[in-house]
């Protein structure tokens, strides 16, 4: 078995489609097909992707009866950063679940509120080798820290303008869902006071997204807001980064023989 385990939320889930799609050592890609997932499994087959597999039950899942790399993507709900409780017991679930298929977990997530702060501790009990994206020497603060290219530049465009919210890709396409589990409960007076300080969306661009689209995605919420947009040039470095990481340890136990078959 050589199966590498994707844990994301749904706002990275363009990310990582772009990620596996250009990998030709990925022999194989299955995504537990759920609501969730919809989206992604969507983006692959626009990609023309022809390694892809779907199951609806992780109990479905067989590994390749030959020594070759592939990967097993589940995605997880929306806004579970925002209860950090939550969210670590979704991944522990979801790892626990997702781990006797896999040899070694790759996080789509950063510290989120300190939820992840030592993953492999939180994960202990899955008993495979966690990976999660890293910022030097602790893991990225989120997605958007993940995106802009670590905690440096993110503090730096808070300080240039305080009044900022973060829009990358996947926030664009989701945000109406994120603020009505976060925020489904408050008045439209309550969310206006909340907003009153802030300025400017910072749309951050990566190769995921057209910024025409990401424009068009934050019509609505700009104008609900009365916010300028911004635009910055966001990276896919860092994910790159892990990623790269975990298929040197993947590819480790492999023959080498098998590479590129």
């Amino acid at each position: 078995m050589n199966v590498l385990g994707i844990l994301t939320c749904e706002i990275l889930e363009l990310e990582f489609v772009h990620l596996l799609e250009s990998d030709q050592d990925v022999k194989r890609i299955t995504v537990l097909q759920d609501g969730r997932s919809a989206r992604l499994i969507t983006k692959f087959h626009s990609t023309g992707a022809e390694n892809l597999t779907l199951i609806a039950d992780l109990n479905a899942f067989m590994p390749a009866s030959d020594d070759r790399f592939e990967v097993l993507v589940q995605v997880l709900e929306l806004a579970l950063h925002s209860r950090k409780k939550i969210l670590q017991q979704a991944l522990i679930d979801a790892a626990a679940a997702l781990s006797p298929h896999v040899d070694a977990l790759l996080l789509g997530y950063g510290l989120c509120g300190n939820a992840l702060e030592n993953p492999d501790e939180l994960l202990a009990d899955a008993g495979v080798p966690i990976f999660i994206p890293m910022d030097e020497d602790h893991p990225v603060d989120d997605c958007v820290g993940l995106l802009i290219g670590g905690r440096e530049r993110y503090y730096g465009e808070q300080c240039n303008v305080p009044g900022t919210f973060f829009m990358i890709p996947g926030w664009t396409y989701h945000w109406r869902r994120m603020f009505e589990q976060q925020f489904g409960k408050m008045s439209p007076e309550i969310l206006e006071e909340m907003f009153k300080y802030y300025e400017r969306s910072l749309m951050v661009t990566t190769p995921t997204m057209s910024l025409e689209e990401m424009k068009r995605n934050c019509d609505e919420f700009n104008e609900k807001f009365g916010f300028r947009t911004d635009i910055c040039k966001g990276t896919l470095d860092i994910l790159h980064e892990i990623w790269n990481q975990t298929k040197i340890f993947m590819l480790s136990k492999m023959d080498p023989d098998s590479y590129g078959t």
